[in-house]
């Protein structure tokens, strides 16, 4: 069973950073592309930055010259170096990835809060 767990979110003050790890587990086969989706109250997911397993990415125009998607392929692990928050980024955070097992497919983690306050 495959398991992704998103870890580093929190409370941080317009102008700070944080870095997001999320981390696949289970019986895989590859893990095609990588990517972060955001949440915020009453309304829609929305990609933030996606990684292919080459290394090419891209981003949500309103995170560009902020946000930094990377991967590890050796740990199974996509990060999100996030900088220069603003309060609009308030949001749940969710890791997805496609990942081929026995069959190819898209996971979500749990989700992790941001909340960009002062």
């Amino acid at each position: 069973q495959v398991r992704l767990v998103e870890s580093g979110g929190g409370l941080v003050q317009p102008g700070g950073s944080l870095r997001l790890s999320c981390t696949t587990s289970g019986t895989i086969s590859r893990i095609e592309t990588m990517g972060w989706y955001r949440q915020a109250p009453g309304k829609q997911r929305l990609m933030v930055a996606g990684i292919t397993s080459a290394g090419s990415t891209n981003y949500a125009d309103s995170v560009k010259g902020r946000f930094t998607i990377s991967r590890d392929n050796a740990k199974n692990t996509v990060y999100l170096q996030m900088s220069s928050l603003e309060p609009e980024d308030t949001a749940v955070y969710y890791c997805n990835a496609r990942i081929f097992t026995t069959y190819m497919a898209a996971y979500w983690g749990q989700g992790t809060q941001v909340t960009v306050s002062s």
